[in-house]
């Protein structure tokens, strides 16, 4: 490609929810758009996490777009929580109904994009070297996908399969008749445990930290029940944009500590019952006060030692090293449950740590374990790595990787100070990981779009973060998250699992609602915040 050939109004890097959608509404709004995708399809996320029981823990009927009355109405989702092969169906059909196909290239990982003051626009590279040029560049590289590779001695020795569950392969993997290794019991793992389990002969499940799992309650949609979900969608929708996660149901309006012993039990198994990332949500205060939170993390205890029966075992499985929902909830199927399987064994890494891999197993401090695959559920470079994988050189030679190097500014998680005419989607100070990500999407390409077009109708050139502005965001960031409990845990919202990553809380924890109004109310003030220049 050459910049004359290839020169648009907007490129959007990623073509998972947020891209495929950021393409559908600048295109429909009259820009040029050109999309680039690392992978062969859309999906993003979805189609890179292919691993046995991939699954969403946000409704399907709520994790999908809102901007197509028609789209709501036509898909038939078929499952409560959905799994990734419809998942990816679904935005398959999203892109072939709106002809989105046309204006995304792909197996085309974008590698560098260098700013061009003199003339203005993004200078856009390719890994294969091609090249093009936009006015605007969004990156919509998706806040969980660069995947994270445990540093274990001798795993150049090992001869046998390895696997990671953010990059699993496209073609069908059979454990039937082996022995398997998993490490990690986060997200991926949990999903991914009970289903290999029940093909292998032998599964080997290395903890490092044990993490709360509620029950997804995963069924079936009934015709009766999609009917009368997509008959009701514009008041599900309009409460979901009222929800502080961007789903739309309502639980008690008040504190863990208002009410008796009676009314806790009741409100926590409504919760229980009702299912996954829910739980937070049966009381007001789970995630802000350490009292009200020991009585949820009492409760999941005394269920996780129910299921197990084995006192031993189950202390293994208790989650004690943090409050409950400062890390990631995760939302299993039948997860504890597999523990309880003749083939499969739990080795807590606390107790006896990972010494290295051999020629055919994994070593720990006390005992040899003959494997003949490795599954690596180990995490990713949260909210951050994904911008930084791609060289960003603002106009003053600086680059993004320098200017975050004591931790990610933005403001508003969309924009960054120095870097004009750049857009982040679920960015660093943005709700992202801690809301519904199709909600979230869709209100950040909207808000963009108005953007855009107020540049365009203003004939403005660029709009850029003003540094006081970012500094005034980044502060009202980290004092929200102050007053919470998610900074009494080590997790990737901090980057904690990154070594020598700086240790920031990333994500807006005021709630999708308030992101929502804060955004909205600095638009109507002629975009407050933001730099232009004609």
């Amino acid at each position: 490609m050459q910049d004359s050939a290839d020169s648009h109004d907007v490129v959007v890097v990623g073509a998972g929810f947020a891209g495929l959608y950021a393409v559908q509404h600048v295109r429909s709004l009259g820009f040029s758009v050109q999309g680039f995708e690392a992978g062969s399809d859309v999906g993003g996320t979805w189609y890179w996490n292919r691993y046995p029981g991939a699954r969403c823990d946000v409704e399907s009927v709520d994790y999908s777009y809102s901007f197509s009355e028609e789209l709501q109405q036509e898909f038939e989702w078929t499952e409560r929580f959905a799994g990734q092969p419809e998942i990816l169906r679904y935005m398959q059909h999203v892109a072939t109904r709106f002809d989105l196909y046309r204006s995304i290239q792909f197996d085309a990982r974008v590698v560098k994009a260098r700013y061009d003051e003199q003339g203005r626009r993004w200078q856009v590279e390719l890994e294969s070297g091609a090249m093009c040029s936009a006015r605007f560049l969004v990156l919509a590289t998706g806040p969980l996908s660069v995947p994270l590779v445990p540093e274990v001695a001798g795993m150049s020795t090992f001869e046998g399969s390895v696997y990671q569950t953010s990059q699993w392969p496209k073609t069908e993997v059979d454990f039937t008749g082996q022995r398997v290794a998993v490490i990690g019991t986060g997200s991926s793992g949990i999903q991914s445990i009970p289903v290999i389990a029940e093909q292998c002969d032998q599964l080997y499940v290395f903890q490092r930290t044990a993490n709360f799992s509620i029950p997804a309650q995963n069924s079936a949609l009934t015709r009766e029940a999609l009917d009368q979900i997509k008959a009701n969608y514009p008041e599900r929708r309009r409460l979901a944009r009222e929800d502080r996660i961007g789903t739309p149901y309502r639980y008690r309006p008040y504190g863990v500590m208002e009410v008796d012993e009676q009314e806790r039990a009741r409100a926590f198994e409504e919760a229980w019952q009702r299912g996954g990332t829910h739980f937070t949500k049966s009381f007001t205060d789970i995630v802000r006060n350490e009292d009200s939170n020991k009585y949820a993390v009492d409760f999941v205890h005394r269920k996780i030692k129910a299921i197990i029966g084995d006192p031993e075992l189950a202390d293994a499985l208790l989650p004690k090293d943090h409050p409950l929902g400062s890390k990631r909830i995760c939302a299993d199927t039948n997860y504890y449950q597999t523990y309880l399987r003749d083939n499969v064994t739990l080795i807590d890494l606390q107790r006896t740590p990972l010494v290295q891999l051999y020629d055919t197993g994994i070593r720990t401090t006390t005992t040899d374990y003959p494997i003949d695959s490795l599954v690596l559920a180990t995490g990713f470079d949260a909210l951050t790595g994904s911008f930084l994988a791609i060289n960003i050189t603002g106009p003053r030679h600086q680059t993004l990787r320098d200017t975050w190097r004591g931790g990610p500014r933005t403001y508003l998680g969309l924009a960054v100070a120095g870097y004009p005419n750049l857009f982040l989607l679920s960015g660093p100070g943005s709700p992202s990981v801690l809301a519904n990500m199709v909600a979230t999407a869709e209100q950040q390409v909207d808000w963009l779009g108005n953007l855009l077009t107020h540049l365009r109708q203003h004939h403005l050139t660029t709009a850029e973060a003003d540094p006081t502005a970012q500094d005034q965001w980044v502060e009202h960031v980290n004092e929200l998250a102050s007053h919470t409990l998610f900074m009494k845990a080590d997790s990737w919202y901090l980057g904690a699992n990154v070594p020598g990553k700086p240790r920031v809380f990333m994500p807006y924890v005021g709630g999708l609602h308030a992101y929502r109004t804060l955004c909205d109310d600095i638009a109507a003030s002629d975009y407050r915040g933001f730099s232009f220049t004609g």
